[in-house]
Formats: C-alpha cells, sequence, structure tokens
C-alpha cells in the first residue's frame, strides 16, 4: 500500500502540472481567479449564515407578537385561568396551545403530534423556542404569562416554509452573484496582465530582432514602468557584456590569423620548393628543421595569445634577453633583398618572455619591411623606468591624419598601396606591451620615415 502510494503521489503532480497553465498570464489569472473564489465562498457563507439567523430571529419575534396577542385573551386574576372569547378568537387560536398549571386548556384542530412537542416546550418553562419537523419545518415558542394568584403558558408556532423559501433565493441569487464576480475578475485579470506583461513581450520582439553586436539600440531607452525598467538595464548589461566578448572573439580569432599567416606561408613556400624537384638529404633536413621552426613558432603564437586573452597574465613569467631576441627576429624577417636590417644595443633584458617580447616586436619589424627604402634600424637602450627598443625605417611614414587611428584594430593608412595586411598587428603589439606594463608610442615628429618605440619594464 506504501508503495502504490509513493507511486499515485507523482503521477497525480505530473496530473496538475499539465492542467497548470503554461503561460504567465495564464498563471496569475488562475491564482486570481483561485483567490477571489475562497474569499467569496467565505463571504457567502458568512452572509447566508447571517441571513438564516436573522430570518429565523424575525420568525421568533412574530411568534411572541401572536403570544402577547393571544396572552390578552387569558384571565389570571382569579385561582384559575380563563380564557377569553374575543371577536377575532379564530385568529388567535390558529396554532396556539394556552397550558395552566401544566393543563391544556385549548389547542388548535388537527394538532395531532404538533401537541407533544408543545407539551414537552411547555413543560420546561420560561420563554424557549424550537424547531420541529412536523408535516414541514415550524417553528415553536413558548411564553409564560404570569398572574396573582395563577399562572399560563402560550406556546405558539409558524411555518418555516417562507422563510427557507426566502433563504434558498438569498443563496441562488449569492451563488449567481458570485459566478459573476469570478467570470469578470477572470476576464478582468486576464486583461490587466495581458497589458502589463504587453512591454515584456516588445521586448522579447526586440531581443530576437536586434544584433547583439551591431546594433545600439537598448531596452533602456524605452519608457517602461520601474520594475521592467530594472530589467532592461539588466538586459542592456548583458548585452554590453555579450557585446563585449564576442568583439574580444573576433578579435583574437584575427590577431591569431594575422600572427599564424607568416609561420603558415613559411611552411607553405618551404613545402613547396621541396615538392617541385628531388632535393639531397642535407636539402631535405633543412627543409624539415625550416618547418619545424615555423611551427614552434605558431605554438608560441597561440600560447602567447591564449595567456593574454585569459587576463594579461602570461602562463611562463621570465625574462628575455633583448639583443639576442632581436638578432634572431631580423635573421627571421623575411625582408627585400635591398633593405639592410641593423640591430644594437647594450647587453639588456626585459622583464617579459622570450615570446612575448618577439610578439611585440614582430608587427613593428614586419611593417617597416614593408615601407622602408633602403635601412631598418633596431636599436634598444636603458631608460629611467625600464627599457627601451626603437625600431625606425626610412619610410614615406605615417600621413599626419592617420596618426591618431594608427593603433586601432582593422584600420590602414592606404588599402589600395600593394600591401597585404588587416590592420591588426601594431593594435596588437600595444595591446601585448600594455598588459606587460609598458607602452608602444609613434613619434610623429622623426622624418624621414617612422620612429616606433617600445617602453618595457626592465629584468
Amino acid at each position: 500500500m506504501s508503495g502504490t502510494r509513493h507511486r499515485t503521489r507523482p503521477a497525480l503532480t505530473a496530473f496538475l502540472h499539465r492542467l497548470a497553465p503554461r503561460t504567465l498570464r495564464g498563471r496569475l489569472s488562475l491564482v486570481a481567479l483561485t483567490t477571489a473564489a475562497l474569499l467569496m465562498l467565505i463571504l457567502t457563507v458568512a452572509f447566508n449564515a447571517v441571513a438564516q439567523h436573522r430570518l429565523q430571529h424575525q420568525a421568533d419575534d412574530e411568534l411572541r407578537t401572536r403570544a402577547a396577542a393571544v396572552a390578552t385573551t387569558i384571565d389570571t386574576t382569579g385561582t384559575t385561568v380563563r380564557v377569553l372569547e374575543t371577536s377575532n378568537d379564530a385568529l388567535l387560536d390558529t396554532n396556539v396551545w394556552i397550558y395552566a398549571d401544566g393543563r391544556l386548556l385549548e389547542e388548535p384542530p388537527n394538532a395531532g403530534p404538533l401537541t407533544r412537542v408543545a407539551d414537552a416546550l411547555a413543560g420546561h418553562g420560561g420563554r424557549r423556542c424550537v424547531t420541529a419537523g412536523v408535516d414541514g419545518p415550524l417553528r415553536l415558542c413558548s411564553q409564560p404569562v404570569s398572574g396573582d394568584n395563577s399562572e399560563a403558558t402560550v406556546v405558539t408556532a409558524l411555518g418555516l416554509s417562507p422563510y427557507r423559501s426566502s433563504a434558498d433565493t438569498l443563496l441562488l441569487g449569492s451563488l449567481a452573484l458570485d459566478a459573476v464576480m469570478l467570470a469578470c475578475t477572470y476576464a478582468l485579470t486576464r486583461l490587466a496582465v495581458g497589458r502589463a506583461l504587453r512591454p515584456v513581450r516588445t521586448m522579447t520582439d526586440q531581443a530576437t530582432q536586434w544584433s547583439a553586436v551591431a546594433s545600439e539600440e537598448r531596452f533602456g531607452h524605452t519608457r517602461h514602468p520601474s520594475e521592467l525598467t530594472r530589467l532592461g538595464t539588466s538586459l542592456d548589461a548583458i548585452l554590453d557584456r555579450i557585446r563585449t566578448l564576442l568583439r574580444h572573439e573576433r578579435q583574437l580569432t584575427g590577431e591569431l590569423s594575422h600572427e599564424l599567416r607568416t609561420p603558415l606561408s613559411r611552411i607553405i613556400a618551404e613545402l613547396d620548393w621541396w615538392q617541385t624537384r628531388p632535393r639531397t638529404a642535407d636539402q631535405t633536413h633543412a627543409t624539415h628543421k625550416v618547418i619545424a621552426e615555423a611551427a614552434q613558432s605558431m605554438r608560441t603564437i597561440c600560447d602567447t595569445l591564449l595567456d593574454d586573452a585569459r587576463g594579461g597574465a602570461p602562463t611562463a613569467p621570465g625574462t628575455a634577453e633583448i639583443l639576442p631576441t632581436l638578432r634572431r627576429l631580423t635573421e627571421v624577417l623575411d625582408a627585400p633583398s635591398h633593405l639592410t636590417v641593423t640591430a644594437d644595443g647594450p647587453p639588456l633584458e626585459a622583464g617579459v618572455p622570450p615570446a612575448l617580447l618577439e610578439r611585440i616586436i614582430s608587427p613593428l619589424l614586419t611593417n617597416a619591411s614593408r615601407y622602408a627604402r633602403s635601412k631598418i634600424t633596431v636599436h634598444a637602450y636603458r631608460a629611467p623606468d625600464g627599457v627601451r627598443i626603437e625600431v625606425i625605417d626610412d619610410g614615406p611614414g605615417v600621413p599626419p591624419p592617420f596618426a591618431g587611428q594608427l593603433f586601432e584594430p582593422g584600420r590602414r593608412a592606404d588599402p589600395g598601396d600593394g600591401h597585404s595586411g588587416a590592420g591588426l598587428g601594431l593594435p596588437l603589439a600595444r595591446r601585448l606591451a600594455r598588459s606587460a606594463g609598458g607602452e608602444m608610442t609613434y613619434d610623429p615628429d622623426h622624418t624621414p620615415g617612422a620612429r616606433f618605440v617600445v617602453s618595457l619594464p626592465a629584468g
């Protein structure tokens, strides 16, 4: 039996869940309807109880009035009780019993079983009322009549059918009124909740139509009630965070694509060169070495950018010897043959990992090799706040109108200058320098050519 009850409860719960409205509007309307039904039930029961009590009280008042009228026809001044005859005696004797010292003096014709009820009521003495179910609902009340030498009791009876009919009419009327009120309550609640939730539906449609990244529309720009205004503000904050995350994701994807393009091009070039004709074992070994170095460079690039994306702190902090790193970068730089690339400076250490230093300097060298006419100079020196690295070329320099947009992602001074590029290298280099506690600047007063200065903490 216990197992059966445990199985029945989940089934009943699931059934009730299926019956519950699916929408918030329906659930709120159901709650309002249930609350109103309970309140109206209590009020209806209380109203009908008071109405029945009031009707019974009216019946008792009428019985006592009749008993008082009958008492005027009873003479109790002598030693015996006498009932006087009056002109309306037949009317007064209807459903009336008169007792003297416990003896029945008069009773209505064909009283039958009611006389026994009246006898019992008179036997108790005093003013009492009872309800009897003989030949329909009847109400009987006893009224004592005191005299100087004798005492009498008058018992009157009254049919309760008219009063019960009135009570039933009141009950049906109140139930009908309750039904109308419940229907109106449900309809008005659904209407009010629907109007209140209309802004939510509008916000839902707007969220479906808007693009989290491209659209500048926000929920907080529209006037709403205070609760929905707070909700709109929270949703706007969420949209801003989503837009920031998506922008960072796109930025990371673009930067990885930009940085991996060079080593990937080296791998493709080496494979194309190796496949054009048979090679000796030494040439094949050299090709493998170049491919391995490019693959290791790609791995280093991925690790460096992902470390920065996780929060700007490298997973392997350390120091880098600046001059050997600069010379290694100039050796692997894919620069035209007419360019002279030099790197000089005293032995210095930067307080960043070697891989991060390479990622900061590589975009500067790549840009310089694109635009320099004959010479690129890389110079490192000590500064009061750390170390500095200058990358100088003798090219055309940066157009003055474009200098303010130089470090903005995706911006190029002249996209049609014949050089490939996505405008991501310099913004990435500056961001990495700043994440390491340094800075990257461009010197607009340097002529001819361009001069970039990287400031880093000393190792």
